[in-house]
């Protein structure tokens, strides 16, 4: 009997608001994403609105063949939470670890995740898909940060 259960990629293992804003946004497009052709809308919306139209669509395809890729040559489906749950799950964690990582240029330990998520000969595409999406993702968290900020008034 196989001690491993299908749904323990789905055990929630944090919050999401314990993740930073590039990991927390990762999950929450993976969510949305998965969700259909409306929530996609929603992604596209997103991109297109923090880093322009040109841009936006760039990320879009990296995130796009970052899911395919996932979902044709995974090693098994990753188990994910609804778009509005705040349980981070063990997959959702990897994932969310693994965009990180390429996002910070830490090449190796995405590669080392990569290879839990999908076939190994794939891996290395998808640390380069992650690190644009990534990226993409630190782009809008600095602009997301920056226009929080209150002006400076002088005296």
């Amino acid at each position: 009997m196989n001690s491993i259960t299908p749904h323990r990629g789905g055990a929630p293992v944090g919050f999401l608001t314990e993740l930073g804003p590039v990991e927390a946004k990762a999950v929450l497009y993976l969510r949305l994403w998965c969700d259909g052709p409306d929530a996609q809308q929603q992604v596209w919306n997103d991109f297109a609105r923090e880093l322009g139209s040109e841009n936006g669509r760039k990320a879009l395809k990296s995130f796009e063949t970052l899911c395919s890729l996932c979902v044709r040559h995974g090693r098994r489906p990753l188990m994910r939470h609804h778009a509005t749950c705040e349980c981070l799950g063990a997959d959702e964690s990897c994932f969310a670890n693994f965009v990180g990582y390429a996002s910070e240029g830490e090449r190796e330990d995405a590669l080392m995740i990569a290879t839990t998520i999908v076939r190994p000969d794939m891996a290395p595409s998808l640390v380069g898909l992650a690190q644009d999406f990534g990226l993409a993702l630190r782009r809008m968290a600095l602009k997301t940060n920056t226009s929080d900020e209150k002006p400076t008034t002088f005296h």
